[in-house]
């Protein structure tokens, strides 16, 4: 095993980890404090570059610095507290503050007062419901703000769009060490929705948008309706911005109703793109894709791609209809001609397929598919994996159902640091040709994310995949269906489709049966946006139906990742653990978002 290359990346990875800048605190905090309120004065009060040139400059410092310290006392109940600002030492001086608390000031019963016109009185109570001061608590002036700012938002919550909350009165009683809030909240009426006001220059039909509405006109408003409007509009991804907010109360209709007002922003309606890539195991390719937005005024999407690579090319088509019939629900139809030419095979095939997906929640969704595909596949019998090799030249036509469940409880699409995901996928197919039979195909994946800090700057990541194909194995079963892993996203290190069963050459197999297991610890913005990974990949395929753990391929290694507005960039450095001599002896990966 040649760990060599891998060294100078550890090296540059373990330094970034371990960096820390160090700066000059602005002021010493002396006291007895409990250590969070420290931690709070201390990053309050700040760091600067370098020590004060005089007591001048440290006596000002000082008194900043109890400012700072007094501000942070007083929102955290320390009412009574008292700050010294000193200056000690010559050479050179340093700003000092001497810090006593006092006793913490706590709350008594709030009050509410509501200004007409007054809401009914289970709205007053389901409201107040929600202010969560407990008599006796620590007087914090941010408690006290999230009670009032969580009284308007219950409101909201109710229907009533135009709660505000008026002047507060906070009593502090220094005889009590206690003090008293009282809230004055302006509800104002209860609002019934209309339908949509569309606002556009683009192609967008608003009788579209109208039938995206999650309400019927009469119904009492709440935000979750009309932000799940919002929701809808930007899954399709065609609109630059979309803006939602209720009407103002001067164009509410005869009928005491209010419209929604909507505003949309089209993206261009013609976008060509290029781009390019490399991968040290997949060899070189480009990519050019023509988009047409917004073509039938219902957000559709129309795209033509083309793609000339090493492994594979194509030419496509596709149709994407969001909210088709139904909201959330998406209908995709395209066609594509395709050359592929990897290890394990080669296929010219043309094929077309429609697939229907309605979401559920915010990213998880069901799907089913029907696809049909037809051409010439050159394989190799897999009888026989001495050299020479015995090509096998067929002629097929593949139809395939498919039905597909994604559940998406992360916390991000890109760069996930907390929640899972699982997803399954079966697909039901019959062939036809130079041969007939049928076969089924499923597979199975999950994925963890724990953050080991409160900030989710660390993350353990976890990964597992397994698959299965019963009904036709060995020559019967079509190349490009069988399961191969290896490469960036599966296992790292080891060659594209390198991993599982080989011919004397090298030449992949393919196999019936598929295991699949990453382990991965990412450390966030160890300096500015710069973060680092390591990681742990470990596969296998087998020719049976259950998943072959004999001959389990493992790989480790190392990564940078830079944080970009849409998500990270990451590139990846792998070393295969257990290799063979047909597999490399590393492999370097660059692509955006994590690897799982």
């Amino acid at each position: 095993m040649h760990l060599r290359p891998l060294i100078p990346l550890l090296a540059v990875v373990g330094s970034l980890w371990s960096t820390a800048v160090l700066a000059e605190p602005r002021a010493r905090v002396d006291g007895d404090l409990p250590e969070d309120l420290r931690e709070r004065i201390v990053a309050a009060v700040g760091e600067v570059d370098e020590p004060p040139s005089n007591r001048f400059q440290a006596r000002r410092r000082a008194r900043d610095a109890a400012n700072s310290a007094l501000a942070v006392l007083r929102s955290e109940g320390y009412y009574g507290a008292e700050v010294e600002d000193d200056v000690e030492g010559e050479s050179p001086p340093v700003a000092v503050i001497a810090v006593t608390t006092g006793h913490r000031f706590t709350v008594n019963a709030p009050e509410v007062e509501w200004i007409a016109p007054e809401p009914d009185a289970t709205t007053m109570a389901r409201a107040e419901a929600v202010l969560g001061l407990q008599p006796g608590q620590p007087g914090r002036a941010a408690d006290v703000l999230a009670a009032e700012g969580r009284m308007v938002a219950q409101l909201s919550e109710l229907g009533y769009p135009d709660a505000t909350a008026g002047q507060r009165r906070v009593v502090v009683d220094h005889a009590t060490s206690s003090l008293q809030p009282t809230f004055r909240i302006v509800a104002g009426a209860a609002v019934r929705l209309d339908g949509v006001l569309l606002q556009t220059e683009g192609r967008t039909n608003r009788a579209w948008v109208e039938q995206l509405a999650p309400w019927v006109p009469g119904q009492r408003y709440t935000p979750e309706a009309v932000a799940e409007l919002e929701r809808r509009l930007l899954e399709t991804a065609v609109y630059d911005s979309v803006s939602i907010a209720l009407a103002p109360l001067e164009q509410t209709t005869t009928e005491g109703l209010r419209p929604v007002v909507v505003s949309l922003a089209d993206q261009p309606r013609r976008v060509l793109e290029a781009g390019a890539g490399y991968s040290t195991s997949e060899g070189a390719g480009i990519d050019a894709l023509w988009t047409w937005r917004n073509r039938f005024g219902r957000a559709d999407t129309l795209t033509f791609d083309f793609r000339l690579a090493e492994i594979d090319s194509r030419v496509g088509l596709e149709l994407s209809l969001p909210h088709w019939r139904q909201p959330g629900r998406t209908l995709v139809m395209g066609a594509y001609a395709l050359d592929e030419d990897t290890r394990a095979y080669d296929r010219r095939v043309g094929g077309a397929r429609v697939e229907i997906r309605q979401r559920f929640g915010a990213t998880s969704f069901l799907s089913g598919s029907l696809a049909i595909e037809a051409g010439s596949y050159g394989e190799l019998d897999v009888n026989d994996l001495t050299v020479p090799l015995t090509p096998v030249e067929r002629n097929l036509v593949i139809v395939t159902l498919g039905a597909n469940a994604f559940l998406d409880f992360s916390d991000d699409p890109l760069d996930p640091s907390s929640g899972w995901r699982i997803s399954a996928d079966v697909q039901p197919t019959g062939v036809t040709g130079d041969g007939s039979f049928m076969f089924l195909r499923a597979t199975s994946q999950a994925s963890a994310y724990l953050p080991l800090d409160e900030a989710g700057q660390t993350v353990v990541a976890g990964r597992l995949r397994l698959g299965t194909i019963t009904g036709a194995s060995g020559n019967d079963l079509p190349s490009d269906r069988r399961f191969y892993s290896g490469g960036g996203g599966s296992v790292r290190g080891f060659d594209y489709q390198g991993v599982g069963p080989q011919f004397d050459d090298g030449t992949p197999v393919g196999g019936s049966s598929l295991f699949e297991a990453s382990l991965e610890m990412r450390r966030r913005r160890i300096w500015r946006d710069l973060g680092a990974a390591v990681f742990v990949d470990a596969g296998s395929v087998g020719t049976g139906t259950t998943p072959d753990f004999s001959d389990v391929r493992v790989s480790v290694g190392a990564g940078v990742r830079y944080d970009l507005p849409f998500g990270p960039i990451r590139a990846d450095f792998a070393v295969p653990i257990n290799r063979r001599e047909t597999d490399p002896q590393f492999q370097i990966y660059i692509s955006i978002g994590q690897a799982f």
